[in-house]
């Protein structure tokens, strides 16, 4: 038994110092030592952005790994970041293959999950023209504000209970699929003023389950022999899962088409067409490039990318202001100066609103939403910080590290707004990166902020708030998101001066 563990020894050693000497002559990124099949997954004990943090505070700012098959490069500093979006951009814009996402994205037709060529070229100028435009986005601001009234209703009746306590998390995801939804479909997913609060949950419920499973990898990515041998069934319930989901997403579809105005309300130049009226009336003139496929696709995406991220954003930053009461103090003192009396915070009064902007961008500094962005692929051999980076190689961006690394920021634990003061800190170089950078660069940023911002102005304007307890834990839950470990719920007195108007509501 000795001599059997004495030889396995040596092979490891062997195998480390053959890769060692490999490495130095391909000129690799340093990496630290690999085990052989698994690489360095053995290092992989934490949630993932946190455990390349580790690995970046030891090997430096750029490392390479070996996930079973995949090769990854993390970078995670300003200059590394540049250098693979700008000189590198093109390279890096493609996205790698995965089994959830052979499943999930209709193959690949999205927008944020097309290969990069004349496809995503096409799917990313509708997105930019269609949902995201500066005015698609004055278009959308009627359904926003209906939803952000929505949502004070509901906390206006959690207020006058006598625990006055309310579940911020999951009203903030009914915020953001219903006003998603009005985008997409032009009708919110659940009617809130006809349902009641089990209902609701219900709702919430069975859409996460459908919508909300992660694109992220996993296991039988890193090692394909698993998805040949159906590994766990994990294939097995991608498949039920999808087609549990595209049934939701034909059947919405299929439902529009019934109400045969696609035509009429788009010559007739109505701007409350949603996006599936617009999707079909283009399918009219090119029904292969604008198939069903390609339709669902789009609205998979909104709903994956547009909920989540401004659902997050929202509880991690009323939960800073309440860990922070002398800061929620100033982002209220600064509303009541700057809007009416008796009246909600427009999108007019946000430019008056610096602090509250300041906050929202410190949330999203310290808790981005995809603290590893989303993965990017290179196309062909490149160069990143002197070193050689093979094809086929995974880019990860650690957001996440780089938001909280003491070299790029003062005092970068620390929750403080006024560092955004300054509005060139928000457009310096490539040290704040929540959206990503490059040509994939998430398109819907403006729509993220402009919902948190006029969602949070809202609560903070029309209620009081308290913790409940000490202080509210900020422990982290890691998926392809980062979201709070424990949902956040607050107590909320209505504020005098606003309680007609909520009880009219």
């Amino acid at each position: 038994m000795e001599n059997l563990y004495c030889t396995l020894a040596l092979i490891v050693s062997i195998f480390m110092i053959i890769k060692l000497i490999l490495n130095y002559k391909q000129n690799l990124p340093p990496s630290p030592p690999t085990l052989p099949i698994i690489g360095h997954l053995y290092l992989i004990k934490k949630p993932l952005h946190q455990a390349l943090q580790d690995l970046l505070s030891q090997y430096g700012p750029i490392i390479y790994l070996r996930f079973g098959c995949k090769s990854i490069l993390v970078v995670s500093s300003p200059s590394a970041v540049e250098e693979c979006f700008t000189k590198n951009d093109k390279i890096f814009a493609d996205r790698p293959r995965t089994l959830a996402g052979d499943h999930f994205t209709y193959n690949y037709n999205s927008f944020a999950m097309a290969s990069y060529g004349h496809l995503w070229r096409s799917r990313r100028r509708f997105s930019v023209v269609e949902i995201f435009s500066t005015t698609s986005l004055q278009k959308s601001l009627t359904p926003l504000q209906d939803e952000v009234r929505n949502l004070l209703r509901l906390v206006y009746m959690h207020s006058v209970r006598d625990d006055k306590k309310v579940d911020l998390k999951n009203l903030f995801s009914l915020l953001n699929i219903n006003f998603i939804m009005r985008i997409v479909a032009g009708r919110p997913g659940i009617e809130v003023k006809e349902a009641e609060m089990e209902v609701l949950e219900k709702f919430l419920l069975d859409f996460k389950e459908r919508f909300f499973p992660s694109l992220s990898m996993n296991i039988c990515d890193f090692f394909p022999i698993l998805r040949s041998i159906g590994y766990k069934g994990i294939e097995k319930s991608f498949v039920r899962l999808q087609k549990k989901r595209d049934e939701y997403l034909q059947n919405l579809l299929d439902e529009i088409r019934l109400k045969k105005t696609v035509t009429s309300t788009i010559r007739n130049g109505e701007n409350n067409r949603s996006l599936i009226e617009t999707l079909l009336y283009l399918q009219e003139s090119d029904p292969e490039f604008y198939s069903d496929q390609v339709i669902k696709s789009n609205i998979v995406m909104m709903f994956i990318a547009g909920v989540e991220t401004a659902a997050l954003t929202l509880e991690w930053a009323m939960s800073l202001l309440l860990n922070h009461p002398e800061a929620l103090q100033k982002v209220s003192a600064e509303i009541d100066k700057n809007v009416g009396d008796g009246c909600l915070p427009s999108e007019l009064d946000l430019v008056k609103l610096p602090y509250l902007r300041c906050v929202i961008n410190e949330a999203l500094r310290l808790y981005p939403p995809a603290p590893l962005l989303l993965p990017h692929s290179s196309s062909e051999d490149c160069i990143v910080g002197r070193y050689n980076i093979p094809r086929g190689t995974i880019l990860l961006v650690n957001a996440f590290a780089m938001h909280r690394d003491a070299k790029v920021w003062e005092e970068p634990t620390k929750f403080k707004p006024e560092r955004f003061e300054d509005s060139f800190v928000e457009r310096e170089g490539f040290k704040y990166i929540p959206f990503g950078m490059g040509r994939r660069t998430c398109p819907g940023a403006g729509m993220a902020i402009r919902t948190a911002s006029l969602a949070l102005a809202a609560l903070i304007r029309c209620f009081d708030w308290e913790k409940v307890g000490e202080e509210v834990d900020m422990s982290q839950h890691y998926g392809l998101s980062l979201s709070k470990a424990k949902p956040l719920v607050a107590m909320c007195t209505p504020r005098q001066n606003m309680i007609e108007f909520l009880s009219q509501l």
